[in-house]
């Protein structure tokens, strides 16, 4: 069925909120796992990012805002960004886009009765709203290797359910990789102290067996701007006799979140990072080495955006994913897809939600979801005036690949 202009706007923006979802990053966690399974309204409102916003205003100190209970904590947060401001920044709409969802009225004086509403929610009953609320068909979640809070949840609870698939997470191994030898060590691996042939391939083994446990999607890890492929360093090394080979045997992609800068303020605690400009030149001579493992990259600056769409036109092995973390607020996703679609088409993956408590998932979705909608809408304009003819089935492809077609074919699903 052709499209005519008039209704271009209505159709895609059903078949965009129509879309089921494929969500390519989050660090969430299934039921099964209890303490690590973020939820409700005192979870959201003790993100990080909620948390430097409501330190910002100076009226506690990092120290004593941290001693406080969860709840407490919660109550500062709520009458410092709620009650006693306009909740205008990105982070507090989306709470309050999630409490419209459930049909809650939110208001300065409601958070009792908000509070009483999700303590009725079991986590099973939770997590089924929420996915049918974003719409998801599965979410990729964050795996630390390295955390034995976690690895202790490993086991076949921890992935029967579908919906929560895997990604093994190796941050230590490549940003402090003494203490992560240290740590395979104390498994029984014999790694280090210093690396040699024997430690990379005991570091693939740990990898390996890790793997064997939980079947992770990719392998991920998150790094400074200061990466570099093959500069020489012990991090350089390991990318190249472990990361590389251990993803090229298993078949799965290299996930690299590359430009952040660690705790630039440790009083702030997890809302304590910062960004910066990494060297897309460097990975692309890391897709050239590699031709045939595909690198799923997202970088943290916005200055590196532009570098980035053009290293993807090269390298068919670099994927773009996503507008991670500080990138995730909508001037900024609306320039960046707006600049990827002009230079490659729908072959990106535009969004993931980066989400740690559940709740997260309905508002990071609707409002991506908004934004891509109108950066598709002006696209496909744009396509009608020069006289090309547009069904309702084109539109429906391109928005299956963008939501969940790209990640799927890059993942093997």
């Amino acid at each position: 069925m052709l499209v005519q202009a008039d209704e271009l706007s209505r159709v895609v923006r059903d078949l965009v909120r129509e879309a089921r979802v494929v969500d390519f990053h989050t660090h969430l966690y299934p039921p099964v796992c209890r303490e690590l399974f973020l939820r409700g309204i005192d979870d959201m409102l003790t993100y990080h990012y909620l948390l430097v916003e409501t330190l910002r205003y100076g009226r506690i100190k990092p120290a004593d805002f941290f001693a406080l209970s969860k709840e407490q904590q919660a109550d500062e947060v709520w009458k410092t960004l709620f009650v006693d401001h306009s909740p205008v920044s990105e982070a507090c709409r989306g709470v309050l886009t999630v409490l419209k969802t459930y049909g809650l009225d939110a208001a300065p004086d409601s958070l009792a009765e908000i509070r009483a509403f999700f303590s009725k929610l079991s986590p099973e009953e939770h997590a089924d709203r929420v996915f049918a609320a974003a719409n998801l068909e599965c979410l990729i979640m964050t795996n630390d290797a390295f955390d034995p809070v976690e690895t202790a949840y490993w086991g076949p609870d921890f992935v029967r359910d579908k919906r929560f698939r895997a990604a093994l997470r190796i941050d230590p191994l490549l940003n402090t990789p003494d203490e992560a030898m240290r740590f395979m060590r104390d498994k029984g691996y014999k790694t280090g102290p210093e690396m040699s042939a024997q430690t990379a391939a005991e570091m693939r083994r740990f990898l390996s067996d890790c793997a064997d446990r939980i079947q992770p999607l990719y392998l991920a890890a998150s790094l400074p701007p200061t990466f570099r492929w093959k500069d020489g360093t012990v991090r350089g090394q390991i990318m190249e006799e472990v990361i590389i080979p251990f993803c090229r045997e298993r078949n799965i992609p290299a996930a690299l979140m590359i430009g952040v800068r660690k705790l630039v303020n440790p009083a702030m605690r997890l809302g304590g990072d910062s960004v910066g400009r990494c060297c897309v030149a460097s990975l692309e001579q890391m897709c050239l080495d590699n031709p045939d493992v595909n690198f799923l990259i997202t970088l943290l600056s916005r200055e590196n955006q532009h570098e980035l769409c053009v290293a993807a036109r090269k390298f068919p092995n670099l994927k773009i994913f996503g507008c991670w973390w500080f990138l995730n607020n909508p001037s900024l996703v609306k320039e960046i897809t707006e600049m990827r679609m002009e230079m490659l088409g729908v072959s990106f993956i535009p969004q993931h939600s980066d989400a740690r408590v559940l709740d997260h998932l309905i508002y990071k979705w609707m409002h991506s979801k908004e934004i891509i909608a109108d950066v598709l809408i002006d696209n496909y304009r744009k396509l009608l005036e020069t006289g090309w003819p547009l069904t309702k089935e084109d539109i429906k492809r391109d928005v299956d690949l963008l939501f969940s077609g790209n990640a799927k074919e890059v993942l093997g699903l």
